[in-house]
């Protein structure tokens, strides 16, 4: 329907027509507690530069029952379609009202309606990212038309109403039980960032005071039942280094009236830079013991939130193809102000950011589908699958490369007048660049093309010869572009890398320490490494040290030899995480063995002190010998890293992160009689290891595994779920049944996904999640042509964010065989599918592709 997937000939058509100037926005929610339908009403102010021209405002609503132009009445039936209002004979000024029965979603889209099991209050939060705005009121639904936001909300009386403003004392509603929330127009802003949480959340209160008398107030919310969990004060805590950061780097003051974090249910994403009301998945609200790299990680997801108020609210890209304006900026800010801010908990989150966000933007960039950073954006249904690692990761890392190489005080004083100079407006990313020349005085546009323009990632090989004494006579560089996948868009490029180069030793204690650092400029596809005379050949040449640039880094034979033996002696963790990541990449290309890569682990990992990195290890390995492995050494290669697993469970430090790591670890790994029993026996409370403490979280990850291996059954796991019948205890629960080895279970799981809509979002991932069984390949075989005959109807019918969780979530990558591939591509030729539903599914046919070569290269190695 072309009313629900808005080109970009559309809306820039449209922009060029219209001038926003504002909304005044009614929602009656005062029967939220039954579900169902709510009043919304909408009155849009804007002018035309060309009276009499037509043009269409956007609404998804199940029914319209007034739409009034310039006080003429229009009827509903003839004007509404395809999820579009018409809007005939535009005068110079307009004013538009709009009355239409809106639905709540249980989707993660729109106006997301949640009841919660344990007190059963009901919860509503919007999620409008990106064209969701126009499922709660009529919108012009495109970034570039700002407009100012008036709310006035219904609710029951009792409720906390949170919007983009700050909260007004309510009044008493016309109808008993009901209170009327009258909101300040907001600044102007894009559609997508206005918001609205409503329902008996509980707070926490503070504020920011800054320089100048600055006083910025600050809430954290969450839902009742998991009040007792909230730790506002580290929430504070972080959000304040990152309110003084920002202010510093980017010369503005915080540009909204006050700042919400607000913790909500059911959240499709990590979070929501909606202005001043930022809305994060309820995860983050830990009830369980978690590791360190957890808080880690909700950090970076608070300042990215936070940096957003800047970029890409303040200032907005003008279409999306310029998303990575927001996104990568985002990424990258959170990154450096967990870096530097002070006081700062978490210093080495560089580490993190190459162990973790790179790894993703890697993976993505070897894809099929792989794009430039600044992607081309033809219409809606690109963009909701542009999320992705290229948009966020390797968009911030090219950023960092961009400081590397106009210099951070450059940089950020290019940032500063881009600010300044485009404030509350939108902006290109020829905006940026102009503003970085001027400040740092380099000429950007060749930059730009090798970088933000072009697709594709280099590979940086050391090329090194010694003499008889082994003292280093030549050292180059030696840069490939490799060719794109096939189907990408482009041609693969050489780049300009400004790097460092480190030269590791081993010292006298075996620790392996950096005597070197060269930085300078990789530029073509060889490039001399200045040495000193009679510099002997260090243990360990790493290219790329300290992550400045983006580039698949690979090792020497000698380097890797002693990375090998010696990867836990590294003193830093970067260079740990670089050398790790290396390895990884290597396995994923077919460079190095699956078998070599789990020795690799096997020996370094339960030496390595950064939980972040253990964590990815563990994940890595275990999806390494699962898909890459030969599938006759498979069995031998997951006994091996279960043994593993269950002895650094044993000796890792009672009550510590690496022990409940491991826990977890151990957990989806464990197979033998043995095994299970001990994952019972913790469950029950039978057995015990010295300072594990088995808590709701750790309880389900057993059950998961114990149900998937058919250990328990049904009862078992509803005996669990009266245990915890939480909101996280029924997404388990539809896990470990979906998990259950039996055809019934399977077919059970498949029906509540595929054929029936019943569903909330995270319940469907949950059963998704617990349906695909690495060890569960022969059950699932059937599900290969059931997945092809429903995909292109669930595309169709679904929402976005339903449709990608099935249609993804559900591809058959554990069938890693050729007639995998044969069936996906005859689906291809016949299915005519709509680009991003074709998108996907190429994306997950490259995943079994890349399997079928590791195993391949690891058969090979076997026979060695």
């Amino acid at each position: 329907m072309p009313g629900t997937n808005l080109t970009r000939e559309e809306a820039r058509t449209r922009a060029q027509l219209l001038h926003v100037d504002a909304y005044e926005i009614e929602l009656d929610l005062s029967t939220a507690t039954d579900g169902g339908t709510f009043r919304s009403t909408t009155v849009v102010r804007f002018n035309a530069t060309t009276p009499g021209a037509s043009s269409f405002i956007d609404l998804v609503a199940p029914g319209v029952r007034e739409v009034v132009l310039n006080g003429t009445a229009l009827d509903p039936a003839e004007v509404f379609r395809d999820s579009r209002i018409a809007l005939p004979s535009l005068a110079a000024e307009n004013e538009l009202r709009v009355v239409a029965d809106c639905a709540y979603s249980n989707t993660g889209e729109g106006l997301h309606r949640f009841v919660d099991p344990v007190d059963k209050e009901t919860y509503l939060y919007t999620q409008f990212e990106v064209p969701d705005a126009r499922r709660v009121f009529a919108s012009f639904e495109q970034p570039d038309l700002k407009g100012t936001f008036r709310f006035t909300v219904t609710a029951p009386t009792g409720w906390k109403v949170i919007s983009n403003e700050v909260s007004p004392e309510p009044e008493k509603g016309a109808v008993a039980g009901t209170e009327v929330h009258r909101f300040a127009a907001t600044p102007r802003i894009s559609t997508y960032i206005t918001a609205l949480v409503a329902g008996p959340y509980a707070g926490v209160f503070d504020s920011y005071q800054g320089a100048d008398g600055q006083s910025v107030p600050l809430g954290v919310y969450c839902r009742r039942s998991l009040e007792q969990y909230l730790d506002a004060d580290a929430i504070f805590e972080v959000t304040k280094q990152g309110f003084s950061y920002f202010q510093e780097k980017f010369d503005t003051v915080y540009p909204f009236s006050k700042y919400d974090q607000l913790f909500v249910p059911e959240f499709n994403a990590g979070a929501m830079e909606n202005a001043g009301a930022v809305t994060i998945r309820d995860q983050y609200v830990f009830r369980s013991k978690v590791t360190d790299a957890a808080y880690e990680v909700r950090a970076s997801t608070i300042l990215h939130e936070l940096a957003h108020m800047w970029f890409g609210d303040l200032v907005t890209m003008e279409w999306w193809n310029d998303l990575w304006l927001n996104e990568s900026f985002a990424t990258f800010a959170e990154g450096i102000c967990l870096a530097e801010a002070p006081g700062t908990k978490w210093p080495n989150s560089w580490t993190t950011f190459a162990n973790q966000m790179k790894t993703w933007a890697y993976r993505q960039d070897q894809l099929p589908s792989t794009h430039p950073i600044m992607a081309e954006i033809n219409d809606l249904e690109d963009v909701q699958v542009n999320f992705d690692g290229i948009t966020y990761a390797k968009g911030a890392s090219v950023l960092k490369q961009l400081v590397a190489y106009v210099g951070q005080d450059a940089f950020f004083a290019g940032v500063q007048a881009y600010m300044k100079r485009h404030a509350w407006g939108n902006a290109r990313l020829s905006d940026l660049l102009g503003a970085l020349e001027e400040t740092s005085g380099r000429d950007l546009a060749s930059w730009s093309k090798a970088w933000l323009e072009t697709a594709g990632i280099n590979i940086l090989r050391p090329e090194l010869e010694v003499d008889a004494d082994g003292v280093l006579t030549s050292f180059s560089i030696r840069q490939e572009a490799p060719a794109l996948p096939a189907g990408a868009k482009g041609e693969a490029v050489l780049r300009p890398h400004r790097i460092a180069v480190g030269m590791y030793d081993l010292d006298a204690k075996g620790a392996l320490v950096r005597a070197e650092r060269i930085e300078l400029d990789v530029d073509g596809e060889l490039t001399s490494v200045p040495v000193q005379a009679g510099r002997k050949r260090p243990a360990v040449v790493l290219l790329n040290d300290d992550d400045l640039s983006y580039a698949k880094v690979r090792l020497d034979a000698e380097s890797l030899a002693n990375v090998t033996a010696h990867i836990a002696d590294f003193t830093e963790s970067l260079p740990r995480a670089l050398c790790w990541a290396s390895a990884w990449d290597m396995t994923r290309d077919g460079e190095l063995a699956t078998r070599d890569y789990l020795a690799l682990v096997i020996s370094g990992v339960g030496r390595e002190s950064d939980i972040g990195v253990v964590q990815s290890l563990q994940r890595q390995a275990k999806l390494a010998v699962e898909l890459y492995a030969d599938p006759e050494w498979r069995a031998e290669g997951l006994a091996r890293f279960a043994g593993t697993a269950l002895e650094l469970l044993r000796s890792s430090e009672p009550g510590g992160d690496h022990q409940l790591s491991w826990a977890r670890t151990f957990a989806g790994l464990a197979s033998t009689d043995e095994q299970l029993d001990l994952l019972a026996g913790l469950l029950d409370g039978s057995s015990t290891v010295e300072g594990l403490t088995v808590d709701d979280e750790l309880r389900w990850a057993f059950l998961e595994r114990l149900s998937a291996t058919g250990r328990v059954d049904e009862d078992t796991i509803v005996d669990e779920l009266v245990r915890d019948n939480t909101a996280a205890g029924q997404q388990h629960a539809a896990s470990c049944r979906a998990a259950l080895p039996t055809a019934a279970a399977k077919a059970a799981a498949w029906a509540s996904v595929v054929e029936a809509e019943t569903l909330t979002n995270t319940v469907q991932e949950a059963a998704i999640a617990g349906f695909e069984q690495a060890d569960q390949r022969e059950l699932l075989a059937p599900y290969t042509a059931k997945y092809f005959a429903a995909i292109k109807g669930i595309f169709e019918q679904r929402s976005h964010e339903m449709g990608q969780q099935i249609i993804v979530g559900l591809y058959p990558s554990l069938q890693v065989e050729q007639a995998t591939l044969d069936a996906t591509d005859a689906w291809l030729a016949s299915a005519d599918p709509a680009p991003a539903l074709r998108r996907m599914v190429v994306e997950c046919r490259a995943g079994v592709e890349r399997a079928l070569r590791a195993q391949a290269v690891d058969r090979a190695a076997g026979q060695r």
